[in-house]
């Protein structure tokens, strides 16, 4: 998985804007536990919340579903967020070295402020600036719950991608080794990148193609501008500029229910 360069990262922003509507954004994070058999030893450094031994896959997915970088091998009970930010994407995305554009106006929005280029991850990860997650809790506004159903829409790439990346190779569901468990999955991954360009398999998108889970209430967390830069996308949502007319289908506006969810993996 190359590193990408700034052509690169403007070519994934389109393409994901193209299938889904959502612009400015260059990934979908989130992370997968990988079942290992239980290792000798190793008390619960790698016993997860789902109550089996893992290691975790850190996916940064493309609008492709193949994988942009992975990160593997951190012990089962470590949370996604603590794992992206010690990660060396995360580590080059807060020192500015992943090489993306600063900042570009959102279509049909040119008067407008200028944007960065994002990451869309779940309430698993902290609100900043480069990456977005839903609004937490149950009592949102329209504004907000359009939001999280356009950011959720584009954040499913990644679930996607999780689900084919099992299912096309079997050992995700027998559980591997702790000592080759690294190398395994990072061959799988690039295995996967390289079955999804060359297989000649294309898939067909449409306006109502949804993958989304509940939004769950969670501590607000994040700075200042990771909440402007989200606020902003919000209003751009559900403004002429950004909106799109089948997003008030999709939701019952009138009450907490989330959207029905649609497995397309």
């Amino acid at each position: 998985m190359p590193e990408k360069t700034e052509n690169d990262w403007v070519n994934i922003a389109n393409d994901f804007y193209g299938r889904t509507q959502f612009s400015n954004s260059i990934g979908a994070v989130d992370g997968k536990h990988v079942r290992i058999k239980m290792p000798t030893g190793s008390g619960s450094l790698f016993y997860n919340y789902k109550h089996f031994f893992s290691i975790l896959l850190l996916g940064l997915v493309a609008a492709n579903y193949c994988f942009i970088t992975v990160d593997v091998g951190a012990f089962g009970k470590s949370s996604d967020s603590s794992v992206f930010k010690k990660s060396n994407i995360g580590r080059k995305l807060e020192s500015n070295q992943l090489g993306i554009l600063g900042s570009r106006p959102l279509p049909n929005d040119e008067n407008g402020k200028c944007m960065p280029f994002v990451f869309v991850g779940d309430e698993a990860f902290a609100l900043s600036e480069h990456v977005l997650r839903p609004y937490p809790n149950r009592n949102l506004s329209v504004q907000q719950r359009i939001y999280n159903y356009r950011l959720t829409r584009a954040r499913r790439m990644v679930e996607c991608a999780f689900g084919i990346l099992a299912n096309k190779w079997r050992i995700f569901q027998t559980g591997v080794t702790l000592q080759f468990c690294d190398s395994t999955v990072k061959a799988c991954c690039i295995l996967h990148n390289f079955v999804r360009r060359n297989d000649g398999f294309q898939l067909e998108y449409t306006l109502y193609e949804s993958n989304f889970e509940s939004i769950q209430a969670t501590e607000t967390r994040g700075n200042i501008k990771g909440k402007n830069v989200g606020e902003y996308f919000a209003k751009y949502f559900t403004s002429p500029h950004g909106g799109v007319p089948w997003q008030y289908d999709k939701y019952d506006l009138e009450s907490d229910l989330p959207w029905e969810s649609i497995d397309l993996c």
